[in-house]
């Protein structure tokens, strides 16, 4: 939201210096923890933007209090806030239906879980993070901040949610070892197994955890053993009333669910028969019958509804971006969608990436506005766009097929040719 500016003072509502450095040089605990988790949780849509002005406004400030308010202009550009995407949208109306209905259950003792598939910068994390903070938020009002499963005496912290990563190398062991990190508890490295699952299942039921996010889980690899178990296990989490809320790359790709292929007609991922020896049997059906699977795309510019979504998420950027030379429409009038779309495939990252540059190139240049020959300036790097299953493969331009294959015709270097088997035998 933007603050109303007052009529006397063009800075009205701007923080003091100190508070600013305070905003920029304060550093977040990591997420994977408790501590960090809250702090998160109540300040990730917190940022007031700047105040918006204009050149001449600025001219008629003291030297100091431009230099502040540039300060904190900069520390807005660089911060866009999440917004409903489509793909947004999405997550958080999946992860809220399953939470509900999980958290009422009563006789059920296997909760179903959710996977968030997607490519990099797609925006899962944010998206699953952002949905978490809101049940969790919900959940504590309706508890009055305490938690129900509390035995009287006690004052064990109230977690609803618990965010953890997926160790690199993943055990049993490990896995146990990173949920207990987030809670801070202490562990035994001589403990066994069964001695740390029992530990994470009193943790979870102790804190109130009712859902139990796990991030970056294509670490795992289903060709090894260790991470066949973790993935046992973590079915076995699912009998603790808990829901389990996993992200990563590509999962349908990397075994959990078997390779899943896309049904273009149904627009579903789609498992193909199970194979009687893969890995340990028929536990792989139980992955895929516990879990509903959604992938995130990217922005697409071909419909009339994918453009006006995309329209609008630049529409949302535009108002938040504080350059004192930028004009309705920015970044949403003439060709810029096109370009915008061009430059970065859709991906909600790179987009944000390409246009927070491009608002600290304008402030440095002392342009103050965003336009296509200052983003051309911006080096974007990525790898090729992903090819998605539901979009068809473009064949190459003939005119240039034509010019490779020609080029493929040339002789070769004689000096370096191959003599052949035969003069190979004579020498």
């Amino acid at each position: 939201m933007t603050r109303a500016l007052s009529h006397d003072d063009p800075l009205d509502g701007l923080p003091s210096r100190a508070r600013i450095a305070e905003l920029i040089l304060g550093s977040r605990p990591p997420l994977d923890t408790y501590v960090g988790w809250q702090h998160y949780r109540t300040h990730y849509d917190l940022l007031v933007p700047a105040p918006t002005i204009s050149p001449q406004q600025w001219s008629m400030i003291p030297e100091s209090r431009q230099y502040d308010y540039d300060l904190y202009r900069e520390l807005t550009n660089a911060n866009l806030p999440l917004q409903d995407t489509p793909m947004h949208d999405k997550v958080g109306k999946l992860i809220r239906r399953r939470l509900s209905g999980n958290t009422r259950k009563k006789n059920d003792p296997t909760r179903a879980g959710v996977m968030i598939s997607g490519w990099g910068n797609y925006g899962k994390t944010a998206s699953v993070c952002s949905a978490g903070a809101v049940f969790e938020k919900q959940w504590l009002e309706l508890h009055s901040h305490l938690n129900p499963q509390a035995l009287p005496g006690t004052r064990d912290l109230h977690a609803p949610v618990v965010y953890v990563s997926t160790p690199v190398t993943a055990t049993p062991k490990s896995l146990c070892t990173s949920i207990l990190d987030f809670f801070r508890a202490p562990t035994r490295k001589s403990a066994t197994l069964p001695e740390l699952v029992r530990q994470v299942a009193d943790s979870l039921y102790d804190h109130g955890v009712k859902a139990l996010i796990l991030d970056d889980i294509s670490r795992l690899r289903m060709h090894r053993a260790d991470d066949q178990d973790v993935l046992d296990l973590m079915r076995a989490f699912m009998s603790l009333d808990v829901t389990l809320i996993l992200t990563g790359v590509n999962i349908q790709g990397v075994g959990l669910l078997r390779e899943a292929k896309w049904n273009k007609r149904t627009r579903q991922w789609e498992m193909p028969p199970l194979e009687s020896t893969r890995i340990h049997g028929l536990e792989v059906t139980q992955t895929e019958h516990r879990f509903e699977l959604i992938e995130i795309d990217r922005f697409r510019y071909i419909t009339p509804k994918q453009i006006a979504a995309f329209v609008n998420h630049l529409t949302g950027i535009e108002q938040h971006l504080r350059l004192m030379n930028a004009t309705q429409g920015m970044l949403t009038s003439g060709g810029m969608p096109e370009y915008l779309m061009r430059r970065t495939g859709g991906v909600i990252g790179l987009l944000g990436r390409l246009l927070e540059d491009g608002a600290q190139e304008a402030m440095e240049s002392g342009k103050e506005m965003i336009d296509e020959s200052l983003l051309d300036e911006i080096v974007l790097r990525r790898d090729e766009p992903e090819q998605p299953p539901d979009e068809p493969v473009i064949p190459p331009d003939p005119q240039t097929a034509a010019r490779k294959t020609t080029q493929a015709k040339r002789p070769r270097n004689k000096v370096f040719d191959d003599p052949g088997p035969a003069a190979r035998a004579g020498a």
